[in-house]
C-alpha cells in the first residue's frame, strides 16, 4: 500500500521498478497504470503543491535568513556605534577628570604654599612681637629698677637728714634743760654768776 502512495515517478520506487523489470510479474505494469489512472492527477497536484511549498519555504527561508543577517548587521553596527560613543564619552570623562585632578592638585599646591608662607610670616611676626615685648619688659624693668634705686637713695638721704635733725634736736634739748635749770636756780636765787661778788 505504501508503494502506491509514494511521491515521484514510478522509476524512483525500487519495488515498482523491480516489478517492471521482472518478467515473472506481468501485473506490475498494470498496477502502475491503475495507480496513474486513480491517483495520477492528484499526485501531480500534490507534487506541484509540494514543489510550490518547497519553493515558498526556500524563498521565505532565504528572505528570513537575509532579513536576519541584515538585522544582525544593523544590530552589530548599532552596537559598534554605541560602543564607540561610550568609549568616546569615557575618554572625555577620563580626560576631564584628569584635567580636574591636575587643576585641583595645582590649586592645592598653591594653597599649601600660600598657607606655609602665611604661617612663616605669622611666626616671624610672633617672634618679632616677642622680641619687642621682651625689650619693653627689659626697658620697663630697668626703669623700675632705676626708679626703685632712686627712691631708695632718696629715702636713705631723708632718713640720714632726719637722723641728723633728731641729733641736733637732742642737743638743743640738753641746752634747753640747762637753760631751764638755770632759770630755776635764778628764781630761787641760788644761781650765782661768777664775778658778781
Amino acid at each position: 500500500m505504501n508503494a502506491v502512495f509514494t511521491n515521484g515517478p514510478a522509476e524512483d520506487n525500487p519495488m515498482i521498478a523491480a516489478g517492471q523489470d521482472a518478467p515473472n510479474e506481468p501485473a506490475g505494469g498494470n498496477i502502475d497504470k491503475i495507480r496513474d489512472i486513480l491517483f495520477g492527477s492528484n499526485m501531480r497536484d500534490y507534487e506541484q503543491r509540494f514543489a510550490r511549498l518547497e519553493e515558498a519555504l526556500k524563498k521565505e527561508s532565504s528572505e528570513l535568513r537575509d532579513g536576519t543577517r541584515r538585522q544582525l548587521e544593523a544590530l552589530e553596527a548599532f552596537v559598534h556605534k554605541e560602543l564607540a560613543a561610550l568609549e568616546a564619552r569615557l575618554n572625555a570623562e577620563r580626560d576631564e577628570r584628569a584635567e580636574s585632578h591636575s587643576r585641583l592638585a595645582a590649586e592645592l599646591s598653591g594653597s599649601s604654599t600660600s598657607i606655609f608662607r602665611k604661617i612663616g610670616e605669622m611666626e616671624n611676626h610672633e617672634a618679632q612681637a616677642k622680641r619687642e615685648i621682651r625689650n619693653d619688659l627689659l626697658q620697663q624693668s630697668k626703669e623700675l629698677t632705676d626708679a626703685i634705686r632712686a627712691k631708695g637713695e632718696e629715702l636713705i638721704a631723708l632718713l640720714e637728714r632726719r637722723a641728723q635733725e633728731l641729733q641736733f634736736a637732742k642737743t638743743d634739748r640738753a641746752a634747753l634743760a640747762g637753760l631751764f635749770n638755770e632759770v630755776a636756780l635764778r628764781l630761787n636765787d641760788q644761781f650765782k654768776v661768777s664775778g658778781t661778788d
